[in-house]
């Protein structure tokens, strides 16, 4: 038997990160990986980047990874409104501000997706863990996609389990194959607001996930957040001052 610890989303929330590595310590999982978004909203960035480099947790190119380390242009997205629009490209300017050229270089140098394979008894088992979906690093996978979409998503590709994150809303779905959103460590959309992440038991009889909750000091990163020059909106969030559009 072996057990993996999946998480994603950190957004550069190093109490929270810390409080799930805590977690997973404690639980004894055997492996460890990140599926991206390690930076923006919180005040963490480089710190939350050094700890993933002093534990070498494997690690996957998010979005805002992407968008830091390369420099790339800040769109607006859809289901935003012109709030949250506007303090978006604020706390993502303040990451390219912040963020040291050596972290930049290193998240450059992630990859957008891995495959891992285990064999147990003579049976490999196959799990694929992308930041969004298979087929882009910015695609939303809701909860509300039907079995048949996610396996048409995954076209040719033969593997067991598919483990994402991005929309910062945990789920698990099984059907010919295994998908599991982990949600999100650093910026929950859950009405908890918990750092969530995922450990698979993987074994002969098959690959098992437990979405694990973990509880961090909320109030006090939002009030770092407050303290530093991203965005109230960000920390108003966390203490669920409002909601946001999934």
């Amino acid at each position: 038997m072996i057990r993996i610890a999946v998480f994603s989303d950190i957004h550069a929330n190093l109490p929270a990160l810390r409080a799930v590595l805590g977690d997973i310590e404690k639980r004894h999982i055997n492996l460890c990986y990140c599926l991206g978004d390690l930076v923006d909203f919180a005040p963490w960035g480089n710190e939350v980047i050094e700890l993933f480099k002093e534990k070498q947790i494997p690690c996957l190119l998010g979005n805002h990874d992407e968008r830091i380390a390369f420099d790339y242009p800040i769109y607006p997205l859809p289901h935003h409104d012109e709030l949250e629009t506007a303090n978006r490209i604020l706390a993502i300017d303040y990451s390219k501000r912040v963020i040291t050229p050596e972290n930049k270089q290193w998240l450059a140098q992630l990859p957008f997706q891995l495959e891992l394979a285990f064999k147990l008894g003579g049976h490999l088992k196959r799990i694929l863990l992308v930041h969004a979906s298979p087929r882009n690093n910015d695609e939303y996978i809701h909860e509300s996609y039907s079995a048949a979409a996610l396996l048409e998503m995954l076209g040719d590709r033969k593997i067991d389990a598919l483990l994402m994150g991005h929309t910062h809303q945990s789920y698990i779905k099984q059907s010919e194959v295994l998908f599991v959103n982990c949600g999100s460590v650093g910026r929950s959309k859950e009405p908890d607001r918990k750092a969530t992440y995922c450990v698979i038991t993987i074994s002969e009889a098959g690959i098992q996930p437990e979405l694990i909750k973990v509880d961090y000091p909320v109030d006090y990163v939002a009030g770092e957040i407050y303290a530093s020059s991203i965005p109230d909106f960000y920390a108003d969030f966390l203490v669920q001052k409002y909601s946001v559009t999934p």
